[in-house]
């Protein structure tokens, strides 16, 4: 890789660490000890200029994963580039999130996302992709990669979110929280975002799936092989699928719409990235 990339993989990565450290500092470890309002307003205002700053490292990560996926001929899309890319997509949709009104108070998950990204923009260099894809040029391939990417990157937003519940929750009877812990909405309100990004999620899924499975060589120009990627694909889309019947039939909530969550993200991660890690780095192939 020429030096040029490595170094901007390097400033990308020192940007994101930073970022991520300072709302880790400001927003998760400091404590509660300051509830003066002209305070909290001086710390949003830094806040929101922090959050801008984050558009230069996201920049920088989709040249990246441009040069690094999209500049030779045909698409190198192995392990790195495929984490690296949904990381970029996870972070790129929560910043654009995170400038409406009613998401101010989950702007500190900024720092979580920021420094997983950290990790992933150097991912394409640890794993590098010398194989090109076939049947690229399909405009059919490329509606499927775009929706699956998507797919992943929401639903991996859905699994932080559940995540900030569970810590909240557990903070909830505690009489000194954390700063972080203030401006958060009610857990009712996320709980009700929650199923609006999942359920936002669970329709790319569908479409990736269905795609993948019924029209087989119209995307990927051969026909439909049962994998265990589409093993595990379906096994995600059924636990999504049924934490939403169960959240309109019986109202599911609170800790079970967590687990949940969770549980199909997991699924979810075993049917691309787990299957890329043991078919490129276990297997070589």
């Amino acid at each position: 890789m020429p030096i040029p990339i490595i170094l901007t993989d390097l400033v990308a990565f020192l940007l994101y660490a930073l970022i991520g450290a300072y709302f880790w500092q400001n927003k998760w470890k400091k404590p509660q000890t300051d509830l003066n309002p002209e305070n909290n307003g001086q710390k949003s205002a830094i806040s929101g200029w922090m959050r801008y700053a984050l558009l230069i490292p996201l920049v920088l990560h989709a040249w990246i994963l441009y040069q690094s996926i999209l500049a030779d001929e045909g698409l190198r899309f192995g392990l790195g580039n495929a984490v690296s890319l949904i990381v970029w997509l996870t972070a790129f949709i929560y910043w654009i999130l995170s400038f409406f009104n009613r998401l101010q108070g989950l702007q500190f998950l900024i720092a979580p996302i920021a420094i997983v990204a950290a990790v992933a923009v150097l991912l394409p260099l640890i794993f590098p992709s010398s194989r090109v894809l076939g049947n690229t040029e399909l405009p059919a391939f490329k509606a499927h990669l775009l929706g699956a990417m998507l797919a992943y990157s929401l639903l991996t937003i859905a699994a932080f979110h559940a995540m900030l519940m569970i810590v909240v929750e557990r903070h909830l009877h505690h009489p000194a929280g954390h700063l972080a812990l203030v401006n958060l909405p009610p857990l009712l309100v996320m709980e009700r975002l929650l199923f609006r990004i999942i359920g936002a999620g669970f329709i790319l899924l569908t479409l990736t799936l269905v795609s993948g499975i019924f029209f087989s060589t119209e995307v990927f120009g051969q026909p439909f092989t049962f994998t265990h990627k589409t093993f595990f694909g379906v096994v995600s889309w059924s636990v999504f699928a049924a934490l939403l019947a169960g959240r309109q039939v019986y109202g599911w909530r609170g800790r079970i719409a967590i687990r949940w969550t969770l549980t199909g993200f997991m699924i979810l991660l075993l049917a691309y990235i787990g299957s890329k890690f043991v078919l490129e780095i276990i297997l070589n192939r």
